[in-house]
């Protein structure tokens, strides 16, 4: 089981109440669904809910990421292919639709689909026929519903000619907003509770244990309770990364933490920062995820590309986690990302590559003041 769906719909904000009885009324129909969002909030979890409580969910839930892709894989994945079709195609395969038929298909970040995919799925939206890859002809027909999500402008990337407007409303028949933690904050100490529990039962061999290199399964230490300071500040932070930010620090937290009750000190780097608290000096302070990043990036020389890329695309760190690795590096150059680009270990002709990803995922950060 993926971890964000650990957090289920937990929350009795009026935001999440809403959106819960919208859930249970979409259930009903057969209409496709776009769910928006930021990243982190939970898309999967609704288009899971709405899978669960409609007349379809004896049959499969099928997800797909359209980001991260190269549009022929991606093709792949989606219609499926012949044997013969590509090299390394040895036996036909079944794609997503295929595996979803009466069931839900539910395409994650479908804003990030090419022009040409974008063509290829509204096809299949207005005809139902499965075309795969090397085949001259449709395959046949499915029975699929069709829920996307994504965290992008779509109104805005029709203006700017990288989204078809005729995909949009096919896709848009009903549209549910999951709304951020900031806009929940009331939620939060709910979450931390169930994230708490959650992490506590995973760590000491409580339902699914992750062993350490040894293969013993690592323990923490029993009844972790919040102090009030430090569930305030937990509850005043921005969360940029949202329920899967939070789920990730409050795991950070119960591993460091050095005491039954979590205090101010225990908290993350930012979080603390973002209280004002007064913060360690530098040679005290604790190791972070972005220390360890940068760490194999700068000393045992492994690419951004392979290192950090396939963590942040997999959902294993936060956007807040490359920022602080991009501010370290910015440190180190004094402000200037084509040093970075250098010191993390790509080719010069990834310069630009490097700074795309920056501003799409929104972790470019002002270089003046490095400068000084």
């Amino acid at each position: 089981m993926k971890r964000e769906q650990n957090a289920q719909l937990i929350g009795n904000s009026p935001p999440m109440l809403e959106l819960r009885e919208e859930i249970a009324r979409v259930s009903q129909s057969e209409a496709k669904v776009l769910i928006t969002g930021e990243s982190g909030v939970g898309k999967e979890l609704v288009a899971r809910a709405i899978h669960a409580g409609s007349h379809r969910a004896h049959a499969a839930f099928v997800p797909m990421n359209c980001a991260g892709l190269p549009e022929t894989l991606l093709e792949s994945e989606l219609f499926g292919h012949v044997k013969g079709s590509f090299t390394g195609a040895y036996r036909d395969k079944p794609g997503k639709l295929e595996l979803a038929d009466r069931g839900t298909v539910f395409l994650d970040e479908v804003g990030e689909m090419t022009l040409r995919m974008q063509g290829l799925l509204l096809r299949f939206l207005e005809t139902g026929e499965l075309q795969k890859v090397g085949s001259d002809h449709a395959f046949g027909r499915v029975n699929v519903r069709v829920i996307a999500a994504t965290n992008r402008d779509l109104s805005g990337l029709i203006t700017e000619g990288k989204f078809r407007e005729d995909l949009f409303y096919r896709l848009n028949v009903i549209h549910l907003h999951v709304p951020s933690l900031r806009e929940r904050r009331s939620d939060i100490p709910l979450l931390l509770e169930h994230f708490l529990v959650v992490t506590l039962n995973r760590h000491n061999g409580n339902g699914h244990p992750e062993a350490n290199g040894n293969g013993r399964v690592s323990q923490l230490a029993e009844a972790k309770e919040l102090a009030p300071e430090a569930l305030n500040a937990l509850v005043e932070y921005p969360w940029p990364g949202n329920v899967r930010e939070l789920e990730n620090a409050m795991e950070r937290i119960l591993v460091r933490a050095r005491g039954a009750v979590v205090t101010i000190d225990d908290l993350p780097l930012e979080i603390r920062a973002q209280r004002g608290v007064s913060l360690r000096p530098k040679r005290e302070r604790r190791r972070t995820v972005a220390d360890d990043l940068y760490r194999k990036l700068r000393q045992e020389q492994q690419s951004f590309w392979t290192t950090v890329y396939p963590l942040y695309m997999q959902r294993e760190i936060t956007r807040e986690n490359v920022r602080e690795l991009v501010r370290k590096g910015l440190e180190e150059a004094r402000g200037n990302y084509r040093i970075v680009a250098k010191l993390f270990n790509m080719e010069p002709q990834e310069y630009k590559k490097f700074l795309n990803f920056l501003r799409k995922h929104e972790c470019q950060l002002p270089f003046k003041e490095y400068r000084q």
